[in-house]
């Protein structure tokens, strides 16, 4: 046990200072204090030493130099049982800090509100990092509080042991402020990376916040959190149990198709992080009808993402089926009540969801994958047609809709497509051929369309036989990827057949 006698105190952060202070002064603790945080404490009654008053240093550089000095570092950081550091301080008449009580300036506020440079430079802290890292390393003799959120902790450990504090609380402190250092540090490199416009820099630093522990990830028996690189998810639940793993990654993979889609349309239906239904029919509750009606099946039990509000009469109709999420864009008062009549569904407000310019991380091991994110919205300049035959204006936005949905769904892909509506979709096959069958067998299993129907494939097709396969299933007209070697063969054949083929300049493969 280690008793408190001297605490600095260097903050950013001044909010809930007063029952700290209160605690300090009921255990006889001396505060050393500077700048606004002497000025704030001050304020609230309570004494307190000025940093410049005690080191008998100015501050200087406009406050850049205010807490660097070896009279602050020698009281943190010495040992107080090694005899040559008592020694030096006795020497240099130097006393113990026991308590650090440090936050930094806002770094990260600052780089969300502004693009100022030189605002944001002098919003790099160097003396409350220096100082918390002297307090975390020499943890077993002084106590460091990084944030207000640990107030209470510090209140309670000073309460239960009447000014004396633990090794194992000391320990946990440290280990916060390692972790609090660490996270700033990462977002100046990353604002750092940005600004000199490097993509991959030789150390990759992450950051994230823990948003909460899962119950347990993809089977029970695995451990599972979700973390953020903000303070909270850009999500509100609105009802129902907690999410689960398997529940946001299908939630996330139905929010990246969502805002691809046309602003407030769209109806989106995931299962297993795969679409099997997706419209953007203009009126809503026939969007999300012609989305459901692409595979009733795999929708059992499914998420439901919709790209606007959502109204009554969609909700009585969500109502009909079992699913375990429904994601939409705000919903109306008499929706929300319809909704929640089952119990068990979760119900989850994206409007304020935005995909950004994001990368993707996949890890296995020891080894982390690294990509940016393949959200760039298409246009008829993306695309070539290469057949004889010309798709009209309606056939043209049918491609392009199947081919974005294309990439969304895991490779192999193929997506056909109708009236602005998939119908079928095939996913995730070794074989290209596989998937065609797959997305052929649930058009004619579930669909009823007689309209002109189209094909995306999310990679070229090596040989003739799967869009032959297509064009026997009645597609008429086909988008894909150039690049294949016999991309000759695939535009003779379908010349051949009278079909409209358009090659995509890109390729989107999803694994």
């Amino acid at each position: 046990m280690k008793k408190i006698k001297t605490a600095l105190i260097s903050v950013s952060d001044k909010k809930n200072l007063k029952p700290v202070l209160k605690l300090l002064k009921k255990y006889k603790i001396k505060i050393i204090s500077s700048g606004g945080t002497f000025k704030k404490i001050k304020s609230l009654g309570y004494n307190c030493v000025e940093v410049a008053e005690f080191t008998q240093s100015k501050e200087i550089l406009n406050g850049r130099v205010k807490t660097l000095h070896p009279k602050i570092y020698a009281g943190i950081l010495n040992k107080r049982k090694n005899k040559s550091h008592l020694k030096d301080l006795k020497k240099n008449d130097y006393e113990n800090i026991d308590l650090v009580i440090v936050n930094f300036y806002p770094f990260e506020k600052t780089i969300k509100g502004t693009k100022n440079h030189d605002k944001i430079i002098e919003n790099i802290d160097i003396g409350g990092p220096t100082m918390v890292r002297a307090a975390a390393k020499n943890y077993n003799d002084v106590v460091v509080i990084t944030s207000t959120q640990y107030y209470r902790n510090l209140i309670k450990e000073l309460n239960d042991n009447k000014g004396f504090s633990c090794l194992e609380f000391r320990k946990n402190m440290s280990r916060l402020a390692f972790a609090d250092i660490a996270y700033y540090d990462s977002l100046i490199t990353n604002y750092f990376n940005k600004i000199c416009n490097v993509r991959f820099p030789k150390k990759k630093i992450i950051h994230a916040n823990l948003i909460e522990k899962l119950r347990y990830g993809e089977n029970p028996h695995q451990e599972s959190a979700i973390y953020s690189t903000n303070d909270k998810l850009q999500l509100e639940q609105l009802h129902g149990k907690h999410l689960s793993y398997n529940n946001y990654n299908d939630i996330f993979a139905a929010l990246t198709i969502s805002k691809s889609l046309p602003k407030n349309k769209g109806t989106v239906i995931i299962k297993h992080a795969n679409p099997c239904g997706i419209s953007i029919k203009k009126n809503k509750l026939q969007s999300f009808k012609s989305a459901l009606s692409c595979d009733p099946v795999s929708a059992f039990g499914g998420i439901v993402s919709c790209n606007f509000k959502i109204t009554k009469d969609v909700a009585l109709e969500l109502n009909k089926i079992f699913l375990e999420v429904v994601v939409a864009n705000d919903f109306d008062e008499n929706a929300l009540k319809i909704l929640k009549l089952k119990k068990n569904i979760r119900i989850v407000n994206s409007k304020n969801f935005v995909l950004n310019e994001s990368f993707r991380f996949v890890s296995n091991n020891d080894a982390i994958l690294v990509q940016s994110e393949d959200n760039n919205f298409f246009s008829k300049k993306d695309f070539k047609v290469v057949s004889k035959q010309k798709p009209n204006k309606s056939q043209f936005e049918n491609l392009i809709f199947a081919f974005n949905i294309c990439r969304y769904v895991k490779s192999n892909a193929i997506v056909i497509a109708s009236d602005e509506s998939t119908l079928g979709i095939g996913s995730g096959q070794p074989s290209r051929l596989d998937s065609c069958q797959i997305a052929i067998s649930k058009m004619k299993k579930f669909s009823n369309n007689k309209n002109e129907i189209v094909a995306a494939s999310d990679a070229f097709f090596p040989f003739v036989d799967g869009i032959e396969k297509l064009i026997q299933s009645g597609v008429s007209a086909i988008v894909q990827p150039s690049g294949s070697i016999r991309d000759k063969e695939i535009i003779k054949f379908a010349n051949q057949t009278n079909t409209i083929l358009v090659f995509s300049k890109t390729r989107h493969f999803r694994h």
